[in-house]
């Protein structure tokens, strides 16, 4: 539906358009908030390689942190030698989002990445 500019005051430069957005009916099955959390640590460096945006310290950090935690909730043991920037670094270059970027990355990419860090034991959301 088309608004015209001149249903405004003061009338705008440009016409509008009424968009109706619903919602998807069942919802995707996934955990809301850890989907936010990817993305928004996807997004913080949008031009950054997805590779390059989990080795910097305070994300890889946090990362790990999370992993840890999750782990402990399981009660699952932590191997003494785990490297767990090599861990991320192996995943993403096995799965080919190592090089990557956010902005030009599709929503089914971004749920198989979370997918993907899902496997390996990373959550972004604990």
């Amino acid at each position: 539906m088309k608004v015209k500019r001149t249903e405004f005051r003061p009338p705008p430069q440009v016409d509008s358009a009424v968009v109706r957005i619903a919602p998807r009916n069942p919802p995707p099955p996934l955990n809301f908030d850890e989907w936010e959390g990817m993305l928004r640590l996807c997004f913080m460096r949008k031009n950054k390689t997805i590779l390059s945006i989990v080795r910097l310290s305070n994300v890889n950090d946090l990362l790990e942190e999370n992993y840890r935690r999750v782990c402990r909730m399981k009660n699952k043991d932590i191997p003494e030698d785990l490297n767990f920037t090599e861990l991320i670094e192996k995943a993403l270059t096995e799965s080919g989002f190592a090089e990557k970027r956010a902005r030009s990355m599709k929503i089914d990419e971004f749920l198989q990445l979370l997918i993907i860090f899902n496997r390996i034991g990373v959550h972004f959301h604990v």
